[in-house]
């Protein structure tokens, strides 16, 4: 009986994970969303780790408890396990890994991609986001966050999955074919996870032939723990087309208003082809009193223009969030992004565009640009 008893403690010691998308308060949620706002003009530093904070259980964006640098804020609550001990997977990676600052920079025939992956053998998270050297490889003992994430707005999406989802996440990452500055893949994880087994082979961005290539592009559609849907737009370098105006608005059946780094070279302009049109956002307000240029702002994010073009008004328009921009040099590299149908998380992005580039190069409300040149 006693046995028994002990048996049963174990199992259920077994059943719970510590692996998950973390809130500010230190609670497990299934997905949430983080917009870490930039450093304008002449403000304290500190500023430029303010963040906006949005789950499904907010209605919108809220502020940030701390600031995105302290351990104890939703992003340093989700990376922190993974700097501790225990049976875990995980694969860090970056296009502008922690390393470049000492080592230069990363090749350029590997994706512009970034984010990480932690899991164990029940659960665990799949963060994108948009920000440089980050996070840094558990060598380093502790989660921090870059200086050179500040000056600039930085977006994360953070999503908790079943372990059974991670074999299909680490296939979406070999066709972007990421940069991958840290992984570990434990042997009592590797054999239900082989992709990602795989991917940790291919570590500081090697990337060669003796494996069979991925496909050049490809959506599948991933359910988080708790159910909710999300899909995956994961293009290799073959793809050589633009991520959003020849895939994901045709796909999604929607037009898309989009907020990428708009401070490369080569950048795309609007397009507003005949079947569904795709703008740069020029001015975005995530939250009120809080104005700065998409000059300002690193992230990469997409909005449907209003929740009627997504095909079903109920559930609201689609927000993708994702880690490659609108320029010509990206069109042939991986990236992708990850998109989500839900009417309050849709009006957080929407209401956060308010200018819009329309096609002859002019500046209008997002409002008026999305219907120029109909």
């Amino acid at each position: 009986m006693l046995l028994h008893v002990l048996l049963l403690l174990h199992a259920s010691k077994q059943a719970s994970s510590t692996i998950s998308c973390y809130d500010d308060q230190g609670k497990p949620v299934d997905w949430y969303y983080l917009y870490k706002l930039p450093h304008l003009h002449h403000e304290p530093v500190q500023e430029g780790l303010k963040y906006l904070f949005m789950d499904g259980e907010t209605e919108g964006w809220i502020e940030g408890k701390t600031l995105v640098n302290d351990s104890q804020s939703a992003v340093g609550r989700t990376v922190g396990p993974l700097y501790e001990g225990g049976e875990v997977g995980y694969i860090s990676y970056n296009d502008q890994p922690p390393q470049q600052k000492l080592s230069g920079n990363a090749s350029r025939s590997c994706g512009h991609t970034k984010g990480v992956v932690v899991f164990d053998k029940q659960q665990g998270f799949w963060l994108v986001h948009s920000t440089p050297h980050f996070p840094p490889p558990k060598s380093e003992g502790q989660f921090s966050y870059p200086s050179s994430g500040i000056n600039n707005g930085q977006n994360f999406i953070c999503v908790t999955y079943p372990f059974e989802r991670f074999q299909t996440i680490g296939e979406q990452l070999k066709i972007n074919q990421p940069h991958i500055y840290d992984c570990s893949i434990p042997a009592s994880l590797a054999a239900a996870v082989p992709a990602m087994a795989q991917l940790c082979k291919h570590t500081l961005g090697r990337w060669d032939n003796t494996s069979s290539p991925p496909p050049s592009n490809r959506s599948i559609s991933l359910l988080s723990l708790a159910g909710t849907e999300f899909i995956s737009f994961a293009k290799g370098a073959s793809f050589a087309n633009g991520l959003y105006h020849s895939w994901v608005a045709p796909t999604l059946q929607s037009d898309l208003l989009v907020q990428f780094w708009r401070r490369s070279t080569g950048v795309l302009p609007s397009d507003c082809s005949p079947s569904w049109k795709v703008l740069n956002i020029d001015l975005i307000s995530p939250s009120q009193g809080i104005t700065f240029k998409s000059t300002e702002d690193h992230s990469k994010w997409a909005v449907s223009p209003d929740s009627s073009s997504a095909g079903s008004g109920t559930s609201g328009g689609w927000v993708c969030v994702g880690d490659i921009n609108r320029d010509e040099a990206e069109e042939k590299r991986g990236g992708g992004t990850v998109c989500h149908q839900d009417a309050v998380v849709w009006k957080a992005y929407r209401s956060a565009a308010l200018q819009c580039e329309t096609c002859d190069g002019g500046v209008q409300t997002c409002e008026k640009a999305a219907w120029y040149h109909r």
